[in-house]
């Protein structure tokens, strides 16, 4: 720019005018959603006109807590794990508590029965569907076990589903969140092939949602598609660590112990750095203790760190150690509001069962972000 003023014979002074007001001029604000943690107490009330939503394998509905909060009403949402069947009724129960004021009907069949029954009962051409189908056999702490992983038939038999479910329903925008190796796999590819041949503009990558403000690290599979008109990713939020969105809870956490491995970890890293809050998991971590200071982001949440190998409640699954020496216990409150949950989502008592719902979800504050993204394009596309 500097060479284009000179050839346009701009003088000295010009120049360093130049040069001084874009040294000055801000940038875009990003969206700061830090501050909004565990700020929006209170449940979004939407109108009888807001745009509706189907979401399959809907979990406990960690991506319709980020749609109601960004204007979108849930119609119906399928939720059933037949490998999983008490806990699926668990995290069925749970969702239908916190959504059925709504209007929001909970299916308990999979998605591949619903399918298969013509999905009687579904609103053609909802303004969105959303599928976030199991992500296991995908997931690389599940593959990285001795003959674990691997596409499997049902794995096939959902992605079929879900295009079908594409094919008949015809949403204005469909979305799906998974894991970010979901994309190389002939599930994905089922799916991609029914929004090619429907028409539809297709937009995915692997992103890292604490680029989106959320105080965890945690990469997934993002796709979004739409008919007639694109959208656009959101573009981003202010970086929020752990310790900035939980320190207000700290202080009512229940007292802890560190493990051996944990006072090691805390040792070592106060060798080679100033003393500072630490997030340290209790479980997991085969390539040595899993830990966070305080001025990032935390670990990817997991549904293991919530349940021993039997699916039980585990009592403690991580610890806040204070450079005065005090130790914390994560409670499962904490634990959510780092999955991006607004206080106004009521888990359910049990550990598990809440740990399920929180580890599975999509974060709610990501999702409010992309939805408020693609309403924004939606409401000015005629289709």
């Amino acid at each position: 720019m500097i060479r284009t003023l000179h050839q346009e014979g701009a003088t000295r002074e010009d120049i360093i005018a130049f040069i001084k007001k874009a040294k000055t001029k801000k940038t875009s604000p990003k969206l700061d959603v830090c501050k909004n943690f565990d700020s929006t107490k209170l449940k979004p009330v939407l109108p009888d006109d807001a745009p509706i939503a189907v979401v399959l394998f809907a979990g406990g509905g960690g991506v319709e807590a980020g749609m109601v909060q960004a204007g979108i009403r849930p119609v119906i949402a399928v939720e059933f794990d037949p490998s999983k069947p008490d806990l699926s009724r668990a995290i069925a129960k749970n969702h239908h508590h916190n959504f059925s004021e709504y209007g929001c009907k909970v299916i308990q069949l999979t998605v591949q029965e619903v399918a298969r029954l013509g999905f009687i009962g579904f609103p053609r051409r909802p303004d969105y569907l959303h599928a976030s189908p199991v992500c296991a056999n995908f997931s690389q702490a599940h593959t990285a076990k001795a003959g674990k992983g691997g596409e499997t038939t049902d794995d096939l038999t959902a992605a079929i589903a879900v295009a079908e479910a594409i094919r008949q329903l015809q949403p204005r925008v469909f979305t799906l969140e998974n894991v970010p190796r979901y994309q190389n796999s002939q599930s994905f590819s089922i799916i991609l092939s029914a929004l090619e041949q429907e028409g539809y503009s297709v937009n995915y990558s692997v992103v890292n949602m604490a680029d989106f403000g959320l105080p965890q690290a945690r990469r997934r599979l993002v796709l979004v598609a739409s008919r007639g008109f694109r959208v656009a990713f959101p573009s981003g939020a202010k970086p929020c660590s752990w310790y900035e969105a939980i320190a207000h809870l700290i202080p009512t956490m229940t007292d802890s112990q560190l493990l051996p491995k944990q006072r090691q970890a805390v040792e070592q890293f106060l060798t080679a750095n100033e003393p500072t809050p630490l997030l340290l998991e209790r479980v997991g971590g085969r390539n040595g203790m899993k830990y966070k200071p305080g001025h990032l982001p935390a670990n990817t949440i997991l549904r293991a760190h919530f349940t021993d190998h039997k699916g039980c409640n585990r009592s403690k699954f991580a610890d806040i150690w204070l450079p005065d020496g005090t130790v914390k216990s994560l409670s499962i409150k904490g634990a959510a509001i780092l999955q991006g949950f607004s206080s106004w989502y009521e888990l359910p008592k049990e550990t598990a069962t809440a740990g399920s719902i929180i580890g599975y979800s999509v974060p709610p504050s990501f999702a409010t972000q992309l939805f408020m993204s693609a309403q924004s394009i939606l409401k000015g596309a005629k289709v």
